[in-house]
């Protein structure tokens, strides 16, 4: 469910032939009907779009349709003239054959076609912005057209980045770098520049009600599962085609239904599935009548088989052959689900997932599963990008292989790295100097194990050791792999400034770092004597009371402004905090004999005099 709204774009036509012509133009009027007429632009309807960042208005650069939009059959129908014809219509045909997988894979690089001879018209801002056609796109879901907006979203960008299309920055948040489609403070926004995302958006709906350009809007992402498949290799759909009965489920007795042996499974040629060619597994007879029949020749997508192996799994472990009913695995499924932690790729995030659930849903109804839920925990790794976020493929000679990483820098240098890139289940890009970086902070690592002796810790490097334990701890658990290796960093830091280094401090850094590089804690594990592995070493348990600095820095300030920093013990009271304050020189000089009228106090962090 997407809340949002939908806005309408009017279409100009170039007047005086192609897109490059400067000059009139006439409005065409076209409305999710299909209805078009000549008219002036205060009465266009346009093109709707549907959108849930109305923030983003401003950064919209294109406008893109699907192969099935009414504006796309009207120029095919020739019924609105445009200046390449048949680039649309050759677009319009490939699309045509693509599934809606193929066409909303995130893998797949996408395409498009402008639509030479329109502008679109932002509605906002009166901006004309090109108009093209792509299958990204779907013709069911919202109007089947969308704002594009390259400089906040992911598909977008790279549409724009291939095509040398405008890309422009409308939500800035500082750290972030494009395309960033989270929210942040508008700019380039006219006069909404300077608002939330969250206060822009609604500020741009009500401007665009006043406009009679947009209104609120709510759409589903959830149209029909095309569910057969041309090809042999998928689960053979066990029905038959009988004249007299129709189409007949097989009996339960007669299940699995196997796929025939066969060495030849090319395409038909005809559409056909391969199926249909192999007579001998094709001809059998109808269960309710004994005449003749033939088999379903469509066999079930991948999702089919792959959508429910976590059960699989349980059945597996039961038995060595999987059999049916599935039903006779009760108690093993109401023993092991749901699955604790479920981790997908990207591709995996909508379909996959969604059909897995789809999937166990229908079981629970049967009985089969005890539980509502597949997973108690999902997550969805992101895409790992090319330098300079570009997508990486072979055409674009960025590819790159872990397997040369690998032999160059080491396998712990590369998964360190590839878990130090970003947060989880963001996309990425790839950065040959940030593999170097690791390759060095390892060497130093190296370093601080050359200082390891049977000494007692400091109780400074005590209490940054317990941080980091109860840091990486934490991260792990929730899936923060970069910032755990920050925190180990830092720790190391600490360590190499140390002049001799605890072998009790160093061996429980090592047992943090084992989980990212197992050969190369392994192998300093075995350096500074300890035996056996580090890998059956248990987990390092933290104490909360060491976590805590022994002193804290306390701001100090007079009337809001900063005039210095003092070192206490940490908890101090505000009593403390004021006497070791007012002591200082640098602050007792703007304080001198004047009264103090209020102080504001924050515990372990800062002191206010008002005066």
């Amino acid at each position: 469910r997407s809340e949002g709204v939908t806005i309408k774009f009017p279409i100009k036509k170039l007047c005086g032939g192609g897109a490059s012509t400067a000059g009139s133009a006439s409005v065409i009027l076209s409305d999710s009907e299909g209805s078009h007429r000549g008219v002036g632009a205060s009465d266009a309807l346009g093109v709707e779009v549907f959108t849930t960042r109305p923030d983003t208005l401003f950064g919209a650069t294109f406008l893109v349709v699907a192969p099935e939009h009414f504006l796309v059959k009207k120029i095919l129908n020739e019924e609105i003239e445009v200046d390449n014809f048949k680039e649309i219509k050759k677009y319009e045909e490939e699309a045509r054959k693509k599934s809606e997988l193929e066409r909303t894979d995130l893998a797949k690089e996408k395409t498009g076609v402008e639509i030479k001879g329109l502008k679109g018209v932002n509605p906002i801002n009166g901006e004309e912005i090109p108009v093209w056609v792509a299958d990204y796109v779907l013709g069911f879901y919202g109007k089947g057209a969308i704002m594009s907006v390259p400089a906040h979203d992911e598909r977008d960008y790279e549409i724009a980045e291939k095509y040398g299309l405008e890309i422009r920055e409308v939500v800035k948040k500082d750290g972030e770098e494009l395309p960033y489609p989270g929210e942040g403070e508008m700019v380039n926004s006219g006069e909404f520049s300077g608002l939330s995302s969250s206060e822009g958006k609604e500020q741009i709906i009500k401007k665009l009600e006043e406009l009679e350009k947009g209104e609120v809007a709510v759409n589903y992402k959830l149209g029909d599962w095309v569910f057969s498949r041309q090809r042999y290799w998928g689960e053979p759909i066990p029905v038959i085609h009988c004249e007299k009965c129709g189409v007949v489920a097989l009996e339960e007795k007669d299940l699995p239904l196997k796929l025939p042996e066969t060495e030849k499974y090319e395409p038909t040629g005809t559409g056909e599935s391969p199926l249909a060619d192999m007579k001998e597994w094709l001809k059998t007879t109808c269960p309710k009548c004994g005449g003749e029949a033939e088999r379903e020749t469509n066999t079930m997508p991948q999702w089919a088989g792959s959508c429910w192996y976590y059960l699989a799994f349980i059945m597996k472990q039961e038995s060595e052959k999987m059999e049916f009913p599935a039903s006779r695995y009760e108690d093993a499924f109401q023993r092991w689900l749901p699955v604790d932690l479920y981790v997908g790729g990207a591709e995996h995030a909508v379909l996959h997932l969604l059909y897995a659930r789809f999937w166990h849903k229908v079981l629970y109804d049967v009985g089969v599963v005890k539980t509502k839920e597949p997973f108690y925990r999902l997550k969805n790794q992101g895409l790992i990008m090319g330098e300079g976020g570009i997508k990486m493929s072979k055409s674009k000679g960025n590819v790159v292989s872990p397997d040369e990483v690998i032999k160059k820098q080491g396998a712990d240098v590369l998964r360190l790295y590839e878990m130090f890139l970003g947060s989880f289940e963001d996309r990425v890009a790839w950065s040959e100097d940030g593999v170097n970086g690791m390759k060095r902070f390892l060497e130093k690592v190296k370093e601080v194990s050359e200082k390891i002796e049977d000494v007692s810790p400091s109780s400074k490097i005590e209490t940054a050791l317990h941080q980091t334990i109860k840091k990486v701890t934490e991260d792990i658990d929730n899936f923060k792999f970069n910032t755990a290796i920050s925190s180990l960093m830092v720790m190391n830091n600490e360590m190499k400034k140390e002049e001799k280094v605890a072998k009790q401090v160093f061996s429980c850094f090592l047992k943090l770092l084992a989980p990212f590089t197992p050969h190369f804690a392994e192998e300093m594990w075995e350096k500074i004597g300890n035996k056996p592995s580090v890998l059956n070493e248990e987990w390092p348990k933290y104490l909360e009371e060491k976590t805590k600095e022994a002193e804290v820095s306390v701001v100090v300030q007079v009337n809001g402004k900063v005039r210095d920093t003092i070192k206490i013990e940490t908890g101090a009271t505000e009593e403390e905090v004021k006497k070791k304050a007012l002591e200082s020189s640098k602050v007792e000089k703007w304080v001198e004999e004047r009264e103090i009228k209020k102080i504001i106090f924050v515990k372990d962090k800062l002191i206010n005099f008002v005066i």
